[in-house]
């Protein structure tokens, strides 16, 4: 099984694949830990996973290209590859990669989505809502804060978030800590804080078949 990297390393560097199984992940830095406890908890030692770094999360037009570049790289090296992206902010050129080179990937219009489930999440009218997974919990003030020149000038924080009401936990684990993080979030942000535990949602059926 692939070893899991730091969160920094994952958000700046990505995570690089081992070359030992038959069928690769390409997945976001932002979802390695979650991938890998799937493929641990089904048993999947035949899969490896790499990454691209969680940071184009702020930079979809990043995420096409070199994901194309990832798998024109390792398809000669796997029987076969799984794209563990949603469309996350690239207008559907993700999706277009895929069906070039015939590769499957996972549905939704992101991680939030396929997190809560994306037939559950289709159903919520949230547009007032700002989310976090583990991940971005953990990583808030690289993601959110600084990014956004929050630490600088806090005094931008209602405009970029005078129109959202909500800040949504979607946890992935059970962990105080990261609870008392994003509660910490929500304060920072001057909004009202909402947990709700998702586990892996349909990212753990899409990997259960590989």
């Amino acid at each position: 099984m692939t070893a899991t990297p730091d969160d920094g390393t994952l958000t700046n560097e990505g995570l690089a694949a081992p070359g030992q199984g038959r069928v690769l992940v390409i997945g976001c830095g932002a979802l390695a830990r979650e991938i890998l406890a799937v493929l641990e908890t089904n048993g999947l030692r035949h899969v490896d996973l790499t990454c691209l770094p969680a940071i184009w999360h702020n930079a979809p037009a990043k995420i096409a290209p070199a994901l194309e570049e990832s798998i024109v790289t390792h398809r000669d090296n796997y029987e076969s590859i799984f794209v563990a992206y949603a469309d996350c902010g690239t207008g559907g050129e993700i999706e277009k990669v895929c069906a070039r080179h015939g590769i499957e990937m996972i549905a939704g219009p992101h991680c939030y989505s396929f997190f809560d489930g994306n037939t559950t999440f289709a159903t919520r009218d949230e547009v007032t809502a700002f989310y976090l997974t583990d991940f971005l919990t953990r990583q808030f003030e690289a993601f959110v804060i600084r990014p956004l020149g929050l630490d600088r000038h806090p005094e931008l924080r209602d405009i970029y978030f005078g129109n959202y009401e909500r800040l949504i936990y979607l946890a992935q684990t059970d962990d105080p800590a990261l609870d008392d993080r994003a509660r910490a979030a929500a304060e920072t942000l001057g909004l009202t804080y909402e947990r709700r535990f998702t586990g892996y949602g349909d990212l753990a059926g899409a990997l259960a078949g590989l």
